[in-house]
């Protein structure tokens, strides 16, 4: 049902410029939910894996982006996800870069953004958490993602990094250390050398002073680029494993425009998202696997738009999922496809 209900949907939302799309569909999914219409849409079935010390009641989860305030995380929660993650979110708002910065390639079934960590502050943010039934009624995994604002100084991005984590600790389930957006400027410097060891050494004694003072652990997580040789990934997973972070996700969006060159749209600054993403994002887990073996787990992103993608991202070496693009393409619906594709795996 929810399949053919976005069929009639989709041609009037790409008929619309695309973030004023997203600015219709959440509010008009939130109503949806306020009438009890999300309930509708068919959830899967229940199969739970535990992940970072935490149950998630199926492996499939939002990816950050859909959500950067945490405005609608009881409407998109209704949807049957196994966790969401929202954000990214900088300690003080700031209205990320110049309209128009997103755009659909539909031929290629991706997304250009350059939106820019456009968000309303860490305190508007953790004001939406606590708002959510959701969160009140611990109904499910909430992954919260930090990041730095655009005015910062790189050399000074930790600081970002360490208030954001400070202030959502105790709302989240796990926290997103996100280091990988191309819209930021310089931002993926810090998944080099002694920039990632200084940052997650800081955030690593963070956590732990954290977990002291809230009696809960909190695991850290970082999200990483898919535009990374064997070496850089190499790096990063050494990095990882000493510092004790408990899980990587893997990945961002990608600069490489290869898959879109001469399309419409296809040479817009930003990360490019959807299925040209995918093979990107999945030779890079299979790297980390090889890197990590069982140290930490993966959660694979990029490019998954039906339910074989899922189970592609599995085969690579990640153990959880996470969806995006694939929903704007695809609707709803790709949530329980997923999920029943990885059922068992």
């Amino acid at each position: 049902m929810s399949k053919f209900l976005y069929s009639l949907a989709r041609p009037m939302l790409f008929s619309m410029d695309a973030e004023a799309a997203h600015h219709f569909t959440l509010p008009a999914l939130k109503r949806a939910a306020a009438l009890g219409l999300t309930k509708l849409v068919a959830q899967p079935q229940a199969d739970p894996r535990t992940v970072m010390g935490i149950t998630f009641k199926n492996p499939v989860g939002l990816a950050a982006g859909l959500d950067k305030d945490g405005a609608y995380i009881d409407a998109l929660a209704d949807l049957g996800f196994g966790s969401i993650e929202v954000g990214t979110v900088t300690p003080r708002a700031q209205p990320g870069n110049p309209r128009p910065r997103m755009f659909r390639l539909p031929e290629a079934h991706a997304i250009i953004n350059r939106m820019g960590f456009n968000n309303g502050g860490v305190d508007a943010f953790v004001a939406n958490v606590q708002a959510s039934r959701f969160y009140q009624n611990k109904e499910g995994v909430l992954g919260l993602n930090i990041g730095k604002n655009a005015a910062t100084p790189i050399e000074n991005a930790t600081d970002d990094y360490l208030h954001c984590l400070q202030k959502v600790y105790p709302y989240a389930s796990y926290v997103t250390v996100n280091i990988s957006s191309p819209n930021t400027k310089n931002l993926r410097q810090l998944q080099g050398g002694s920039e990632l060891d200084g940052l997650l050494s800081t955030l690593k004694d963070a956590q732990l002073r954290l977990a002291d003072q809230h009696q809960r652990y909190v695991p850290l997580a970082l999200k990483i680029a898919p535009d990374m040789d064997g070496d850089q990934v190499k790096n990063i997973a050494d990095a990882l494993i000493r510092h004790q972070i408990d899980g990587v996700i893997a990945t961002n969006t990608t600069l490489n425009r290869d898959a879109v060159t001469g399309m419409l749209h296809g040479a817009e600054a930003g990360g490019l998202s959807g299925a040209p993403v995918f093979q990107f994002s999945n030779t890079v887990i299979r790297l980390l696997k090889a890197e990590l073996g069982d140290a930490l787990p993966i959660i694979g992103v990029g490019g998954i738009m039906r339910g074989a993608d899922a189970r592609v991202k599995m085969d690579c070496g990640a153990q959880l999922v996470q969806l995006y693009s694939g929903l704007i393409y695809a609707g709803p619906a790709l949530i329980k496809d997923c999920a029943d594709a990885v059922r068992g795996h």
